[in-house]
């Protein structure tokens, strides 16, 4: 049975405190670098990011834009807050699961998310909700760890993947990249930097 957002949001709730300790190795080798490669594409004014955590991606806000930013664990909410309290960032926080969000059809330029989509029950729920709240002409972006094309390690990661869900609340072996490419968006791009596990997708609308 796969768990549905109220364990995957108690799970988050409980290791809000500690996340970014449980992370800091991997993201200062790798994810910090993604992180900047994902916001400097950002077009637009109005930019909502989803899954918004605990701020780690604060440092990379564009100046001068009107961002919203939401998560639904009220915890990882909670550290978001007093991220943006202590480093004065200009954010509105809101409470809210990607599966169904209160923001208006065609109300974003730009909707981004990072590690995001290992987290969501209904991955395509989640990247139709995302279509519907971006504007036409506007862009989705994405950074997400997906399942290997290496037979092996894919393999490793189907195995492994219960374990880490069971953990975190995260799954490790996700098609993110075939889910956006389900959707309706005009094009769909990978970025060229990508790696075989970390894909930077671009969706249009």
């Amino acid at each position: 049975m796969k768990p549905d957002s109220a364990a995957i949001r108690k799970r988050y709730d409980r290791i809000a405190p500690y996340f970014e300790g449980m992370e800091a190795v991997m993201e200062g080798l790798f994810f910090k670098n993604w992180r900047k490669k994902l916001w400097a594409k950002v077009e637009g004014h109005h930019i909502l990011e989803v899954g918004v955590g605990t701020g780690k991606n604060f440092d990379y806000y564009p100046k001068d834009a009107r961002i919203t930013a939401i998560d639904f664990s009220e915890q990882m909410l909670k550290q978001a807050a007093q991220k943006r309290d202590r480093k004065n960032i200009a954010v509105e926080l809101e409470l809210m699961d990607i599966q169904s969000l209160y923001f208006a059809d065609n109300s974003f330029d730009t909707v981004i998310c990072s590690f995001v989509f290992c987290s969501v029950p209904s991955a395509v729920k989640g990247l139709k909700e995302l279509y519907r709240v971006c504007k036409p002409g506007g862009q989705v972006l994405l950074l997400e760890h997906v399942l290997s094309s290496n037979p092996v390690l894919a393999a490793a990661m189907n195995l492994l993947n219960p374990v880490v869900v069971r953990l975190v609340g995260a799954n490790i072996n996700r098609n993110t990249v075939k889910n956006v490419k389900a959707c309706a968006f005009t094009s769909v791009r990978v970025d060229e930097r990508s790696s075989d596990i970390i894909k930077l997708i671009e969706a249009r609308k």
